[in-house]
């Protein structure tokens, strides 16, 4: 599913228009992207948790050469998934 189909699926499930829908996740997506990148966690409860986390500095390989190079410590956002999102994932999801 992409952003059109999610925006299809909101109008549809909300009883809203298309543009509506749009509008309203925009919003939604710029307002987590700006609260975690202020360093704040977002938590929707049922769904989910976003935050940023801290990457310390590393080592790493540059494929190319195999020359060791070091990686800067970076902040990058992250998810974790709420418990009903989990169970509701486990319940429809069947594992051969």
């Amino acid at each position: 599913m992409n952003k059109g189909d999610l925006i299809d699926a909101v109008a549809e499930k909300a009883g809203v228009t298309k543009k509506e829908a749009d509008q309203i996740l925009t919003a939604l997506f710029e307002t987590i992207q700006d609260a975690v990148a202020k360093g704040e966690k977002v938590t929707l409860v049922g769904f989910g948790t976003f935050e940023p986390r801290d990457r310390k500095e590393r080592e790493g390989r540059n494929p190319k050469s195999g020359e060791t190079i070091k990686i800067p410590a970076t902040r990058v956002p992250a998810f974790s998934a709420g418990k009903l999102f989990k169970e509701k994932i486990s319940a429809n999801g069947k594992v051969t």
